[in-house]
């Protein structure tokens, strides 16, 4: 099977360090920002030396598979592909992967149930689906735990070699029979729409928005007064139509995909959800491969995370315009609005039952973030 390459879109450009429009920041934040973009270009090169110093020629060739479930054009299909193009290129074709994107093998839980057998190998997708199997994952839903950081610092704590967030979240994977690869982000959230006006806290009480069924995620809008109301994809749109509904929450993408600009007058900056996709292999095929393609491998995804964090930056901003360009009103909070949130018992309550759910990795994930 042939090698499925990346076609137009040029991954190309430094870092961006700076916060999508609705990324907020502390001044903390902003100053580790250099220090973590440094570390990662280091974290690269050293990666890169390792792998340059194979001669690949003289190993097996190993075809990998790979796939993701994504819309066409998602951002992860784009990262899965580019991963698959980098290893090709890097290991002169010896190591490739067969990638499979937009669910050509299955949906998301299919897919982690395929990698876990070791059916194939590698898999491309949102957190969220990956708590069935590796329930340290939960962490991903800490309520706006990630919304007073920047991008670079998120990268650090997520992806950095000296993260001990990263080394306790890589050995969950491990435990569950997965070897995480990396964490693709870029400080860009899911957002609410809405036809109330939210400008304070206040203002959800009794909001009544659709969410995932996600018990954790319901619980954090139970918690600042709103009315959660889990809904199927294809009924959102006619139901904030209609006023069965008044509010959702998405990534901008999505909205601008779904048109909510059409049905919704506002567009606020809760940033309550990171959005992120994560790439891993089998535990077990990745012990298997020499470690000259096992560094290829990781040489891959770094440079792919660090070429797509700036698509991330500006798929978000783009879409925000379009949105905003279609009639809807752009409200973005401050700090204190997210401290304000943060000491809401019930939100607290929340952070306490997640972090036991995980085995502390909540508060590892704050005093990594915090420093």
């Amino acid at each position: 099977m042939k090698l499925r390459k990346v076609t137009a879109l040029a991954l190309t450009g430094a870092m961006v360090a700076g916060l999508a429009a609705c990324g907020g920041g502390s001044a903390a934040a902003t100053t580790t920002a250099a220090a973590a973009e440094s570390k990662a270009a280091a974290e690269t090169k050293a990666a890169e030396s390792k792998a340059a110093d194979a001669d690949y020629s003289k190993l097996d060739k190993v075809e990998l598979i790979g796939a993701d479930s994504t819309g066409k054009g998602a951002a992860g299909q784009i990262f899965g592909e580019l991963v698959a193009s980098k290893v090709d290129a890097i290991t002169g074709g010896q190591l490739t992967i067969d990638y499979h994107p937009n669910g050509e093998l299955g949906g998301d839980a299919d897919l982690l149930r395929q990698e876990q057998s070791g059916d194939i190998d590698i898999v491309v997708c949102q957190t969220a689906p990956t708590v069935s199997f590796i329930p340290e994952m939960a962490v991903f839903d800490l309520p706006m735990v990630f919304a007073k950081y920047d991008g670079d610092k998120i990268d650090q704590v997520l992806n950095g070699k000296d993260s001990k967030f990263n080394e306790q979240l890589s050995a969950a994977y491990e435990a569950a029979g997965y070897h995480k690869l990396g964490i693709l982000q870029n400080a860009t959230y899911r957002l609410t729409t809405s036809n109330t006006e939210v400008k304070t806290k206040a203002d959800f009480k009794e909001l009544k928005i659709r969410t995932m069924e996600n018990a954790n995620h319901m619980a954090f809008w139970t918690a600042i007064g709103a009315a959660p109301t889990p809904l199927a994809w294809a009924e959102v749109y006619i139901s904030l139509q209609n006023g069965t509904i008044d509010a959702e929450e998405n990534a901008a993408d999505t909205c601008v995909g779904a048109n909510f600009q059409e049905v919704q007058k506002y567009l606020a900056c809760t940033n309550h959800i990171l959005y992120a996709n994560q790439i891993s292999i089998n535990k077990d095929k990745y012990e298997s491969l020499d470690p000259a393609y096992q560094a290829a491998l990781d040489q891959a995804v770094s440079e792919a995370i660090a070429e797509m964090r700036p698509q991330l930056e500006k798929i978000d901003k783009d879409s925000k315009k379009t949105l905003t360009d279609g009639g809807m009103t752009l409200i973005e909070y401050d700090n204190a609005f997210f401290d304000e949130i943060l000491a809401l018992d019930g939100v607290k309550d929340l952070y306490k039952k997640i972090d036991g759910d995980v085995k502390g990795l909540g508060t590892t994930l704050q005093e990594s973030l915090a420093k």
